[in-house]
């Protein structure tokens, strides 16, 4: 996969302090990478470099192989970036403000309008005034701003901040049709760690400015013995085999299932054995939360 964004020892000081320090990013065509962190851990002034908004004090950062601080123009064009809230003409409809808004870069068609409006469910609430929109509706209008550029990488800051249950659902079943369906990569930044768990393909975590752990989220969360949620039939077979393998300790069972533990990297071993013993294994999965992951890692972090 081609490397779409990549920072090399970023770091951003504001007189005496360090906002962030030693950022190496990866995020690869068609990932959604979340970029995780408490408030305050460093994640938007690492955004507003890569997007240019910010300086680097120290390190460089590549979009799709060119530095957009040194060749703004060609880094950006395949690329468009959401910071913080998207702010609309309220007295305008979403159709206006679309046609408004992309005419500072362009001239837009009517139909590329419509397209975006459609691409984020919004086509039937075209020509009403935004000022009737909820916030999940606002923030989805920004997402449509930002496909009239045509991009490949899509760069959102905390995209559920301030949003109902309602809203958080609705721009979650976005960015993963963006990603599934259109191809693109989307790249966001968020502390809510149970919608990262839900769209998130791999991740980077940050806290007090430095990154303490990046890669794919199933990766990550196998690297140690961990938990698991067993459903498999018939359990009394289930059992005998799991005690013959030396690698899972086996917590407790009843009719509902079994808990296990397993040795790092073994939950795909655990599931082929049986299977190849003509088990039928409905479900597998780890009882580690991301949560769990998270506080792990940035225990004891070092300040920078």
């Amino acid at each position: 996969m081609e490397c779409v964004l990549k920072t090399f020892d970023l770091g951003k000081r504001f007189g005496e302090r360090w906002a962030v320090r030693g950022i190496d990013l990866e995020v690869r065509q068609g990932d959604i990478f979340c970029f995780l962190g408490p408030n305050g851990a460093g994640k938007s002034t690492t955004i507003r470099m890569i997007l240019t908004l910010l300086k680097p004090t120290s390190g460089a950062v590549q979009l799709f192989g060119k530095d957009p601080h040194k060749n703004r123009r060609e880094a950006l064009s395949r690329v468009c970036g959401i910071v913080e809230k998207p702010d609309f003409y309220l007295y305008l409809t979403a159709y206006k403000n679309l046609e408004l808004l992309g005419s500072l870069t362009r001239r837009v068609k009517a139909k590329e309008i419509m397209a975006a409006l459609s691409r984020v469910g919004l086509k039937q609430r075209a020509h009403d005034r935004v000022r009737t929109f909820s916030h999940g509706m606002k923030q989805r209008l920004g997402i449509a701003q930002a496909l009239l550029t045509g991009p490949e990488l899509i760069i959102l800051d905390e995209p559920t901040t301030g949003l109902d249950p309602q809203g958080m659902k609705e721009v979650r079943e976005l960015i993963r049709r963006l990603a599934r369906e259109e191809g693109m990569t989307v790249f966001l930044s968020s502390h809510l760690l149970s919608e990262i768990e839900q769209v998130a393909t791999r991740m980077a975590v940050v806290h007090r400015g430095r990154v303490v752990a990046q890669g794919q989220i199933a990766e990550l969360l196998d690297k140690e013995a961990t938990d698991y949620a067993l459903q498999a039939l018939p359990v009394k077979e289930t059992l005998k085999i799991i005690k013959q393998l030396p690698w899972v300790k086996i917590i407790s069972s009843d009719a509902k299932g079994i808990e296990l533990r397993l040795e790092p990297g073994c939950a795909a071993e655990l599931n082929k054995v049986l299977v190849a013993k003509g088990i039928e294994v409905a479900a597998l999965y780890p009882r580690r939360t991301l949560e769990d992951f998270f506080l792990r890692v940035t225990k004891g972090a070092p300040e920078i």
